[in-house]
């Protein structure tokens, strides 16, 4: 084990992407930090999660492009080989992996001379109290680590189903993805949020796989609007995914060379599907089990995850981030938050994160963006707002890329200023657009305010230009003429949608 120092300024605990954040802001501070990880460093942001997954979608992508016929060309002959499609993935992981490690080396006491410094100890941590952490290794060998503050940022790993063993093999979580030897025949996901769409349109994009999507909820992302659910839905359906919906998985059998899988409805009848894999894919759950929270007298709030103040703050000197929190479980939000933290402790004075500008995508075919408040939000805060939706087919970059499938949808407050509530985009490159959305709404600005700005020809960018035009009445397309394309409408809780065209 490698030399300790007597007491640290910051100890993490684990090196997912917050971690990982939140030690290096610190360490930009001049602290001196430990880092303790005793799995894959990464985390689920790395190796079990994001990274692995988008990578894996990156190249379903481009196969699903390669293999089309509508573009003037047609590819003959074209073969997938699940090896080397996971051979890049773990290569992509590995890349990320080694940057992070060579970068904690870099600043490690024995090398860096500079202010401050990192430590990586590998183990497990546990807390003795609230200055120290007992650490056991994967030989048995423990040690304390000593620091003023920590940060759990040990993150999450997927959820089980009730009454469901997850082998790995057979019956695998999203984790266990990666431990696959080939393309499924037949694929059963078990959960129709996000990471379970993800990965229906992996294996549906790669056409290797007869992929069936179950859910208890009648529709796929529930708790998206409408629009934006049904647009999800019947790309799925285009795609080949078959949709089990309001349908409840009781059991799944085991033969010698599938499974049977016991679907239930809410009508009393039941469902049995025969495939070779089944994925599930019902949520994720912090990684907490092991801490001994209990000696430093922290509780878990009701649903198992810990509270945070707007620091990012449990209690005193101990501090989370990520996964463990119930915040969204996405990177961008961990790395955030750990951020915060560190400058929270070490920098001059702080700002408060603001939850409801978080910009997210979804790896779908095509992926869908969103920030802010959904017209679901808007209603059920009784808010009343002013609704745009543009479809691609009518904006001039989507057209030449022959990718129209999609479209935007803005909301603004009602009122002279119409400042922007929240965004739902899906079509090509809507990665690029969702942040110019969040940083406007960041600045408080109107859609009159965004418009001064020009935007490139021909650019996705453009949808937004022209959808905010819509919703002041100055676009150069009008709803009159394309009413199946674009749409202005009005809600208030007292009369419900309106025109406003």
């Amino acid at each position: 084990m490698p030399e300790l120092k007597t007491e640290y300024d910051l100890c993490v605990l684990g090196c997912g992407p917050g971690g990982f954040a939140g030690a290096m802001r610190a360490f930009d501070f001049g602290q001196h930090v430990c880092i303790i990880e005793g799995g894959e460093i990464g985390g689920a942001g790395v190796k079990w999660g994001a990274l692995a997954s988008k990578t894996m979608w990156e190249l379903s992508k481009d196969y699903d492009v390669a293999t089309r016929s509508d573009r003037g060309y047609k590819v003959d002959n074209i073969s997938v080989d699940f090896e080397q499609v996971m051979d890049t993935v773990n290569q992509a992981v590995k890349e990320r992996q080694y940057q992070m490690l060579s970068q904690l080396e870099t600043f490690s006491p024995r090398r860096w001379q500079g202010e401050g410094s990192v430590t990586l100890v590998s183990g497990w941590a546990s807390f003795i109290d609230r200055n120290s952490v007992n650490v056991c290794n994967e030989a048995g060998e423990t040690q304390t680590v000593k620091a003023k503050n920590f940060l759990i940022a040990t993150g999450s790993r997927p959820r089980s189903y009730p009454g469901i063993m997850t082998d790995q093999e057979r019956i695998l979580d999203s984790n266990g993805v990666l431990s696959l030897k080939d393309f499924p025949k037949r694929l059963l996901v078990v959960g129709a949020g996000v990471v379970g769409c993800e990965y229906a349109t992996i294996f549906s994009n790669f056409d290797q796989t007869k992929v069936h999507l179950v859910d208890h909820k009648e529709s796929v992302l529930p708790y998206e609007d409408t629009d934006v659910s049904q647009f999800v839905q019947k790309r799925l359906e285009e795609d080949g995914v078959i949709l089990h919906q309001s349908a409840s998985l009781k059991d799944i059998v085991k033969k010698a060379d599938h499974l049977e899988v016991i679907l239930d409805y809410p009508a009393g009848n039941s469902e049995i599907v025969e495939v070779d894999k089944v994925l599930i894919s019902v949520g994720r759950c912090p990684n907490l089990q092991y801490l001994n929270l209990e000696k430093v007298g922290i509780e878990l709030s009701a649903n198992g995850f810990l509270t945070t103040t707007d620091e990012c703050r449990v209690d005193g000197n101990i501090f989370a981030c990520g996964d463990t929190t119930c915040h969204p479980n996405l990177v961008n939000i961990a790395e955030r938050e750990a951020r915060m933290m560190a400058k929270v402790l070490f920098g001059q004075g702080t700002s408060h994160l603001n939850y409801h500008n978080m910009s997210a995508i979804m790896f779908l075919n095509p992926s869908v963006a969103t920030v802010g408040l959904s017209e679901q939000q808007c209603q059920k805060q009784g808010r009343s707002y002013r609704v745009a939706i543009l479809s691609n087919e009518i904006m001039g970059r989507p057209i030449a890329m022959r990718s129209t499938k999609g479209f935007i949808k803005i909301m603004v407050t009602d009122d002279e200023d119409m400042k922007i509530l929240g965004m739902r985009a899906a079509g090509p490159q809507v990665s690029n657009i969702v942040m110019a959305i969040a940083n406007l709404m960041d600045h408080d600005k109107g859609a009159a305010d965004v418009l001064r700005s020009v935007y490139p020809h021909p650019s996705v960018s453009e949808t937004t230009q022209e959808c905010l035009r819509l919703l002041i009445g100055k676009s150069i397309y009008k709803a009159q003429a394309f009413p199946h394309l674009m749409r202005v409408n009005c809600w208030s809780p007292e009369t419900g949608y309106t025109d406003c065209a």
